[in-house]
Order: C-alpha cells, then sequence, then structure tokens
C-alpha cells in the first residue's frame, strides 16, 4: 500500500505538471462553449463508503438531472458541445488528479460511484470491494467501461480485490492507454 500510495503521489505530480496547460486549454475550451463553470463537482463513494467530491471537466449542460449518465433518457441531448469529444478523449477525467493527490482515490481502482447509486454501492459493499480506494482507472473500466451491467462490474472489481499488484495495477495502466488512444467503451 505504501509503494501504491507513493508512486500516486509522485504520477499525480508528474501528470499534473506535464498536462497543465492542456488542462487549463479544456478548462477555456468549457466556458467558451456552454454556460457554466469549467469543473463539475460530483459526490462520489470511496473507500469504506465515505463520500467524497470528484472533480470533472463539465461535460454536461448545468441543467442536466444528477444521475448516472445512463439513466438518463437521452443522454446525448444533454452533453455540451464538446463534451462527447471530452468523453471519448477521457480529457474530463484529468481533474481527478487532484483527488488521487489528496489521497481520495488512486490511478487505479474501481471507479468511484455517484451518491445515489444504491445497487451498485450495495453490491460492493456486500462482496468487500468497498473497502478499496477508488480509482481514476480499473479493471472494470477497461473491460467494458459505460457497456457493463452492475453486476458484471461488480464482479470485475472483486477480481481486481483479489488480484491486485503493482504488476496487475501497470497492466491496468497500460490497458487503459490503449482503450482512451481508441476510444473504446464511451457510449456518449
Amino acid at each position: 500500500m505504501l509503494l501504491k500510495r507513493a508512486c500516486d503521489i509522485i504520477g499525480a505530480v508528474l501528470a499534473g505538471a506535464a498536462l497543465f496547460f492542456p488542462m487549463v486549454c479544456v478548462a477555456l475550451a468549457v466556458r467558451a462553449t456552454s454556460k457554466g463553470p469549467a469543473l463539475y463537482w460530483s459526490q462520489r463513494v470511496g473507500r469504506g463508503n465515505q463520500l467524497f467530491w470528484m472533480p470533472k471537466f463539465r461535460t454536461m449542460r448545468i441543467d442536466t438531472p444528477v444521475v448516472a449518465t445512463h439513466l438518463l433518457g437521452n443522454a446525448a441531448r444533454h452533453l455540451t458541445p464538446i463534451g462527447s469529444f471530452l468523453r471519448k478523449t477521457s480529457l474530463d477525467e484529468l481533474p481527478q488528479l487532484w483527488c488521487i493527490l489528496s489521497g481520495e482515490m488512486s490511478f487505479v481502482g474501481p471507479r468511484p460511484a455517484l451518491f445515489n447509486q444504491d445497487d451498485l454501492i450495495a453490491a460492493r459493499t456486500s462482496s468487500g470491494v468497498h473497502l478499496l480506494l477508488p480509482g481514476l482507472t480499473g479493471w472494470a473500466q477497461i473491460n467494458g467501461r459505460d457497456e457493463l451491467a452492475i453486476p458484471d462490474k461488480v464482479a470485475l472489481d472483486v477480481e481486481y480485490l483479489e488480484r491486485q499488484s503493482f504488476i496487475f495495477d501497470l497492466r491496468i495502466l497500460a490497458l487503459t492507454a490503449i482503450k482512451v488512444i481508441r476510444a473504446t467503451g464511451v457510449q456518449h
């Protein structure tokens, strides 16, 4: 755990420094193309089911209901002009480097559930996954992303819980990079 935390801090500092200018450009583009702030802060469920605030670059209009994207009837109509691009390239996720630095997230772990995703939270809690630090990416994320049903997502989270190691995390990070470059698994 100590090695993972050290790698998270070093990685977040290096990534933040390298991506500072692109993040400023994304923030300006979000503000220029839609009303509202550049960042969207959502309440998420962290380790031990503790709530924390997670930032993302805003990809949805400010009047969008606070639910998981797949629960929106027509999610595409809620997207900002550059929202789809930000999601496909995963640029909307970059502000989460802050949560990695603060220790609320790791680079690798189960993706943090929204505070109101009761079915996902309950399934993770009953299987022990809630004891893991949530991640920017994870085993379930690279094996289906938005396309996974909750039981499948939790099964992959449990597999990560049982297999977690430094080498496995490196594999997940490499596979994530491939997924992001190919923009696969994003529905909106």
